[in-house]
This record gives C-alpha cells, sequence and structure tokens, in this order.
C-alpha cells in the first residue's frame, strides 16, 4: 500500500471467477475506508500524480469447500507487492470453511501492480469473494480476465472495483484483525484480549488486564479507539473489553515509538481501529454463561447515512447468588451507537456514543455495600472533508465523562473532559505524504474522600513558593496537620482542579526507491496543572527497507514523555500538579520481517528502552518502605531484549503463531539498581487452530512466562537462592467452535466452548522468607471457562 494512494471508483479489471468444483466465486469490491472523488479543489489534484489500482491479471478459481453447504461471503485483505505477486492475505470477515478456500485460492493469483504515475508500487486492498452453493447438475466453468465467461451459478458477474485506500502500518507495530482474533483461543473473540499475546508484553497476573510492554508499567500504556482515549480496556472481574468486538476491525500495539499523531504516554499505545460502515444492513449477536451482546448496522438514505447499534450486558450477578453463599454482586455493562451521513461527496458529519459501566459490591438486607464502581462515557462528534483525491481534513470534539467510587461512602474521582482534535493527510508526491494536526483538551477534575468520618471534596494543597517544590505533608494546611499518612498522600496526589493540555503533530512519510520508506515526525506539548506548567519536544523517526520480495528490515527511534501516572489506569484517577515534572523515555527498536511461503511470517526485533523521571510505584516497593515512598517518588529505568513472532493467519484451515520475549527490565535510584517488579526474563505463547471439516473448527492456546523477581531478592539475597525469583507460571486454552451456515450472504451460527486456563493452574505472587527458609503464596486458579451461543446475519 501506498500511504494516501487513492483511485477513483470505477477503475477496475474484468473477471469471472469459477470454482475448480460445482460452485461459483464473484470477486466484487470492498474498500476500507472508500474514498471518494471530488471535482473540486483542481490544483491540489494536480499535484498529485493519478493512481491505478491492481488489476488482476491471473484466473480467479476458488473451488468450493468440501463438504460445505449454503452461500458466504469472504472479505479479504491483499497486499499485492510491485512485482504483482500477492505478498500477504488476510480474511477480514468470513466464516469457515470458505474463508480458508478463498484464502488459499488468493495466494496464488497474479495482478498487474498499482501504480502512481508510471512508477509500480506495492497496494493494499481489499477483495470480496461470494460462494454459491452449486446445483446438483451444475458443471465446472472457468473465465479469463476480461472475457465474457460463463460460470455454473449463471452470467458472469460485474467487473470487479478495487481502490487503494487506507493508510500505511507503522513499520514495528504488531496487529490482529478481528477475525484472527476470533479464532484465538482464551480471548473469547475480543481483540483486545489478545493483546496479552503479543511479543514486548509482559502479563501482571494471568488473566488480568493490566500488563507492561517492553518495560513501560500499565499506568504508562495509552488505549485509543478511532482516535478516542480510553482509560481502560476491560470490564471487571476478568470481563471482556469496554466495546463490543463486532465494532472493531484490527488492533494495533506500538510498542515504542509509535505514530506522533498520539501522545502523552511514555510507554506504549494499544490504537483499535473500528469497521467502516457497511453498504448492507447486518448484525451480529452473543449469548455466554455470563453476558449477553448484539450489534447491527444499516444504511439510510439511498446508502449516504448510516447507523449502527450495538451493546452488552451481564448477568453475572445472578450467576453468583446461586453458586455462592455470600451475597456477591458483580455486574457490568455498555453500549454503542455511530452514525454517519454524506452531507456531498467531500463532507460526511459523523456521531460516535459510547461508554461502559462496572460495579462490584456486596447486598445486605440493610444496604448495598458498594466496594467498587467504574464508568465512562463518550460522545464524539466529526466532520470529515475531502477536497480531492490524496487529501483529508478530519475534525472532532469529544465530550468524555470518566468516575470512579471505591468502598460505599470512602472516596470518588470524577473527571469531565472536553476534547478538540484536527487532524489533516495530504499527499505531496509520489513519494511523500503529510500527517499533521493538533490537539488540546480541558479536564475537570472533582475528587471526594472521607476524612475523619465525613465525605468532602478534596481541595489542593497550599504550598509555600519558597519551599521545596514537592509537596511534604509540612506545607498542607494547618487544619489538615492531624490527618492520616495515607490521607495526606491522597490529598496530594488527587486533588480537585482543572488541567489543561494541548499539542501539536506533524509527520512526513518519503517513499524513496528500491524499497526504502523513512518517516519522520515531531509532536510537542504543553501541560498546566495545578499552577505548573510543563513542556515536552518529542522526535520519532522509522525507516523501512525492503531488501527483497521476501526480506524487509525495520527500524523506529523516538522520545515520548507523559505527566505523573497512577499504578494502572483507574477512571477519573490521574496525578495532579506535575509534582516531579514529566516522565520521559526514549524507544528504540531494529528487525527484520521475512515472508515464508504458505502465507507464514517470521519476524525478529531487538528493543531498547530508557526511562527517566518514572512513576513506577509497584517497582519501588519492593526495596523500600512503604511507609517511606512519598506520592511523587521517580526512578529511572531500563528495558532491553529480543522478540520473536512466527505466524501464519488463525483464519485459515491451520494456522497459528510462536511469539516469544527474551528481556530485562530494571530500575535505579538512590538505593542501586534492581530488577523491575515484573521483570519476566522468558515470556512465551503459542497458538494454533485447525479446521476439522464439516464446519467444526479447534484450537489451543499456551502459555508460559518465569516468575517475577521476589521482594528477599531485592532486598539483596542471592537470586538463585530461595529469596530469587518466584516460580514459572503456564495454562493452556482450549477453544471448540461448530458453525452452522446462515443464508446466502455469509450469516452463520455457531456454538463455541471455550475455556481460558483449562489446566487450572495457580500463579505464585509472593514470597515469605525468615527463620532461614521461604514459604510462596500462590492465588487461583483463576480460570473462566464459556459456553456461546453466537452468530452473524
Amino acid at each position: 500500500m501506498t500511504p494516501g494512494a487513492l483511485a477513483a471508483p470505477g477503475v477496475g479489471a474484468d473477471v469471472s471467477a469459477a470454482p475448480a468444483g460445482s460452485a461459483s466465486a464473484e470477486p466484487t469490491e470492498q474498500s476500507e475506508p472508500t474514498e471518494q472523488s471530488g471535482q473540486s479543489g483542481q490544483d491540489s489534484a494536480a499535484a498529485v500524480l493519478p493512481i491505478t489500482p491492481p488489476r488482476l491479471s491471473s484466473e480467479a478459481l476458488v473451488g468450493y469447500p468440501e463438504g460445505a453447504s449454503g452461500g458466504a461471503e469472504v472479505l479479504l485483505e491483499l497486499v499485492v507487492a510491485a512485482s504483482g505477486e500477492v505478498r500477504d492475505a488476510q480474511v477480514v470477515t468470513g466464516a469457515e470453511p470458505f474463508a480458508s478456500a478463498a484464502l488459499a485460492a488468493a495466494r496464488g493469483w497474479r495482478f498487474e501492480p498499482a501504480r502512481r504515475g508510471e512508477q509500480p508500487v506495492a497496494a493494499r486492498i481489499r477483495f470480496q469473494v461470494v460462494f454459491h452453493e452449486p446445483e446438483p447438475e451444475a458443471a465446472p466453468a472457468s473465465a479469463e480476465p476480461g472475457a465474457p465467461g460463463v460460470s455454473a451459478a449463471g452470467p458472469a458477474p460485474p467487473p470487479i472495483e478495487v481502490t487503494v485506500t487506507g493508510q500505511r502500518p507503522p513499520a514495528h507495530a504488531h496487529t490482529f484483525s478481528r477475525a484472527e482474533v476470533r479464532q484465538l483461543p482464551g480471548a473469547f473473540g475480543d481483540p483486545f484480549r489478545a493483546i496479552e499475546s503479543l511479543p514486548g508484553v509482559t502479563p501482571i497476573l494471568s488473566g488480568v488486564p493490566f500488563f507492561y510492554v517492553r518495560g513501560a508499567p500499565p499506568g504508562n500504556v495509552g488505549y485509543f479507539l478511532d482516535g478516542i482515549r480510553l482509560p481502560l480496556l476491560y470490564h471487571v472481574g476478568l470481563g471482556p473489553s469496554v466495546v463490543h468486538p463486532a465494532l472493531v476491525s484490527r488492533v494495533e500495539l506500538y510498542p515504542g515509538a509509535y505514530p506522533t499523531r498520539y501522545g502523552r504516554f511514555a510507554g506504549a499505545v494499544v490504537a483499535a481501529e473500528v469497521n467502516e460502515p457497511g453498504e448492507q444492513t447486518w448484525g451480529e449477536w452473543q449469548l455466554r454463561l455470563f453476558d449477553v451482546g448484539a450489534l447491527a448496522e444499516a444504511p439510510f438514505a439511498d446508502g449516504r447515512g448510516h447507523v449502527l447499534l450495538g451493546g452488552r450486558y451481564s448477568y453475572t450477578a445472578y450467576l453468583l447468588s446461586l453458586l455462592s453463599e455470600e451475597d456477591v454482586r458483580l455486574e457490568y455493562w455498555d453500549y454503542q451507537l455511530r452514525a454517519s451521513y454524506s452531507l456531498t461527496a467531500a463532507h460526511t458529519l459523523g456521531l460516535f456514543v459510547f461508554g461502559s459501566f462496572d460495579y462490584f459490591g456486596e447486598d445486605t438486607p440493610a444496604t448495598d455495600d458498594e466496594l467498587f464502581s467504574s464508568e465512562f462515557h463518550r460522545i464524539d462528534l466529526r466532520h470529515r472533508y475531502r477536497p480531492s483525491d490524496g487529501s483529508e481534513l478530519t475534525t472532532a470534539l469529544t465530550l468524555g465523562l470518566d468516575r470512579t467510587r471505591v468502598a460505599e461512602d470512602t472516596g470518588s474521582a470524577l473527571n469531565r473532559r472536553v476534547q478538540l482534535r484536527s487532524e489533516y493527510r495530504r499527499s505531496l508526491s509520489s513519494s511523500l505524504e503529510l500527517r499533521a494536526g493538533l490537539d488540546g483538551s480541558l479536564d475537570y477534575y472533582t475528587i471526594e474522600a472521607q476524612l475523619d468520618g465525613e465525605v468532602g471534596e478534596v481541595e489542593p494543597p497550599v504550598l509555600d513558593p519558597s519551599a521545596d517544590p514537592r509537596p511534604p505533608s509540612a506545607a498542607l494546611p494547618r487544619e489538615q496537620d492531624e490527618e492520616s499518612e495515607d490521607e495526606r498522600r491522597f490529598r496530594v496526589l488527587f486533588p480537585t482542579r482543572v488541567d489543561h493540555v494541548a499539542g501539536l503533530f506533524g509527520e512526513l512519510g518519503w517513499q524513496a526507491q528500491r524499497g526504502l520508506r523513512v518517516t519522520g515526525g515531531l509532536r510537542s506539548d504543553v501541560y498546566a496543572s495545578g499552577g505548573a506548567l510543563a513542556f515536552s519536544l518529542e522526535p520519532r523517526l522509522s525507516a523501512e527497507l525492503q531488501v527483497s520480495e521476501r526480506l524487509t528490515l525495520k527500524h523506529a527511534l523516538g522520545l515520548a514523555a507523559q505527566p505523573p501516572s497512577f499504578v494502572v489506569p483507574v477512571a477519573g484517577f490521574e496525578i495532579g500538579g506535575l509534582p516531579g515534572g514529566l516522565q520521559r523515555s526514549l524507544q528504540s527498536s531494529a528487525g527484520a520481517e521475512y515472508q515464508l511461503p504458505e502465507g507464514m511470517k517470521l519476524s525478529l526485533t531487538l528493543f531498547q528502552n530508557a526511562f527517566f523521571n518514572m512513576t513506577d510505584v509497584l517497582s519501588l516497593a519492593r526495596v523500600q518502605d512503604e511507609d517511606d515512598l512519598e506520592p511523587d517518588a521517580r526512578t529511572r529505568g531500563q528495558a532491553y531484549g529480543l522478540e520473536l513472532m512466527f505466524h501464519r493467519d488463525l483464519s485459515r484451515k491451520l494456522g497459528g503463531f510462536v511469539a516469544y520475549t527474551l528481556s530485562r527490565s530494571v530500575r535505579s535510584s538512590g538505593i542501586g539498581r534492581v530488577p523491575a517488579s515484573f521483570d519476566r526474563t522468558h515470556v512465551l505463547n503459542t497458538a494454533l487452530g485447525y479446521d476439522l471439516g464439516r464446519n467444526w473448527r479447534v484450537g489451543g492456546h499456551f502459555m508460559y512466562y518465569t516468575g517475577n523477581p521476589s521482594f528477599a531478592n531485592a532486598l539483596g539475597l542471592d537470586p538463585e537462592g530461595p529469596g530469587g525469583r518466584l516460580p514459572a507460571y503456564h495454562r493452556l486454552d482450549v477453544r471448540i467452535e461448530k458453525r452452522w451456515p446462515l443464508g446466502t450472504s455469509g450469516g452463520f451460527a455457531a456454538l463455541v466452548l471455550e475455556w481460558l486456563n483449562a489446566t487450572l493452574s495457580k500463579e505464585v505472587v509472593s514470597r515469605d522468607c525468615g527463620g532461614g527458609s521461604c514459604e510462596d503464596e500462590a492465588i487461583g486458579p483463576i480460570t473462566i471457562p464459556s459456553l456461546a451461543f453466537e452468530g452473524r446475519l
């Protein structure tokens, strides 16, 4: 794919495809997203060389799968190399066994490559294959591209229309499509849950939705959905993600040196892209042991507008009441509403409303004892302007509300956010693409805490300007001198306040000759909180060199910064006042990717990250008494290692991956240099899926990681002795699926049995040493069995 390269609708190739058996496949076009050609902005368009999309030059033969029945639609995403070969193919949507049949056939197709002007370029296209169940008396047929052609299902289909669209994935990003994640055991079809299986990711605890990424703690990892920041990814109690999975087309993990359009995180970024509106009415449903969910979308006004509605609700509270003598309540729900309307070919308005709620507590005859509740809501208003092929301006206003309550009447945090962002993309020439924008936000934090038995709003501490800028307890107002140490820390960390932040970013991508692409960017942010100001300047650079048709070298280098962060992401809780200044990091990586035969891919990456002024309380607590830890305690850190990924798309008949990380993460402070709290030397994830035929599919996912350093090891005991690392952990997840085709448009119903930690493995989380011996403390097993009835129409 060439960044920002576009082709006007109507440019295509005549194709008629017939199977090797007795059914026909009709290739048609679906683009992601569909770009509209405009008549305005002729001066701008003249500066952009014309784009010719790929044209199919070989036979498109797709056999009807043996043992299958009914019709189906499979949407493929193909990477057509400058040589015309299909370098990569993935299933975007489609049921088995049709998906594997289409995928296997597509890898052998040949194209006339896309061209920017007269220069052949690689392109990423979407290609739809439509299967029709063969008639008993049907005979095989085939057709050459451009010939009239007659297939067993009737006349030849109309010409396909392929558009070179979308944005080039960064060279150093890890990506999973929703179609593949659906087959990953233990992910429950949820793209966000697949993150823990990627290289560079170190879980805090098996199944718990918080993780370190290349040494960066959970509070330094940012979450985004379609450019909108999320406070958290998952529901409470090992629940699913806070967004219905059918809305998400793919999830990308940027483990370092992420694109400049994202910012304000010194670690990694997890970014989810939503599906573009479809041209037909469709829907999905899911009924599981612990929740029920559905999502549907339909066009209106002759396709100029689209509306989508979805959500999930958990009835876990009812199940717990049946299984437990305790009156425990655990529940969650989420919702999504999206609408868009094209005013003209160049102007589109959009509305995206979504939110999530979680609750955990106890029901007693007298009262509802709330132990924890969390919620967030977003309203995103968006205008997209496309004056010409190759340029786009998107402006969005987002209103948000985040709230968390901890232990009834003990404390709560509320954040009301207003954010404005604008982004401009333009192809300046056949080899240059510009991306630039700005964004800013106002955050209104209201913190309440129970002090001396009474609930009141937490006001910012009154500090002496001539004193040390760090907020010691003596700097608090006189009437607060008698408060407890925990109350003092809470007051300093989370005051009621208004925070401001504004940023600018720019990025220039250069496609040089002979397969070299370089992207350089710069981001700058200004922060204001509690009377304090901070400034960041963050250059980033990435390069991708295609040495051959199969071998590509990838490099990335960049700076990142963010304000002080809480231990883990919690809605509404953000450290205020910029105590100690910004956290900063220097991130670098170098690697290679090799395309193997049969759709297999092998990648190797070396990385090294340096962290400065870091707030990693989890690591500092291992070597310092909690009573001595100040709220603004900082440390330096370093992480380095190797990541290995062997991958074949899980949606294929036989697919899977091996993801391995060998790393070391350390922290340095006044007490010396020690391993980070969750420094796990080895992390291994393997997955395998196989289509048994007759719409049966099975799969397994194995996870293994070494134990983190114990507290005793941090205090100077022999790392190989009784106070060394905790024992390693492993688990096995399994998945079994049976599908039944519905209709002729790829619909299906399925029964899915899935089990996270089917081995019922327990995990050692701490070690208590004394008197010459040590005792390990284990929890679990943390396990989630699930039986689901789901489908798509």
